[in-house]
């Protein structure tokens, strides 16, 4: 069974504990999910229908109307399905489509100070990013080992392109 980021991000939360859709928008807000997946508001409880419709979630509590009294729980065809997503999406090789390289394979159009203030201006973005997954991780209370692993990658990826662009604009890779 395919899944979505986005879905497979839902599910997986459920999957963790049992939630209702604004506990949902809570905890993607409190890791900065929205940051690396696009899931708004919105369409949490499209998504939420999406799964329950497909049997991977169950829900109790409110009746139609009141979606968000609703508290959903993983199926067990949830649970092996958003295990089977994650190890795809872990493991398998996916083409990601990274806007800073459609940037980078046009220098050819680019005047030289044009593409120094641009590396500049994402320097300058890069550490304000890093600044906020940092503060968004410490102001976690405990966090479960996946929530832990995002930040941590996140934050791997996120120096990774610092000291790639540092060695470019020549700035102190501190």
């Amino acid at each position: 069974m395919n899944l979505t980021p986005t879905e497979l991000t839902i599910l997986g939360l459920i999957a963790e504990q049992p939630r209702h859709g604004y506990d949902l928008e809570q905890v993607i807000e409190q890791r900065g999910i929205r940051r690396w997946a696009d899931i708004g508001f919105s369409s949490i409880y499209y998504v939420l229908s999406k799964l329950e419709g497909r049997g991977l979630i169950q829900s109790e509590g409110a009746k139609a109307g009141a979606r968000s009294r609703k508290v959903f729980h993983a199926s067990e065809a949830g649970r092996r399905a958003a295990e089977e997503a994650a190890v795809a999406f872990i493991a398998e090789r996916r083409t990601v489509a990274h806007p800073a390289l459609v940037g980078l394979a046009n220098l050819a159009l680019l005047p030289e100070q044009e593409y120094a203030d641009a590396l500049q201006r994402r320097l300058v973005w890069i550490d304000e990013r890093i600044s906020e997954v940092i503060a968004a991780e410490r102001s976690q209370g405990a966090l479960p080992l996946a929530a832990r692993e995002v930040f941590s990658y996140s934050l791997c990826l996120l120096e990774a392109e610092r000291a790639w662009l540092a060695a470019r604009v020549q700035v102190s890779d501190e």
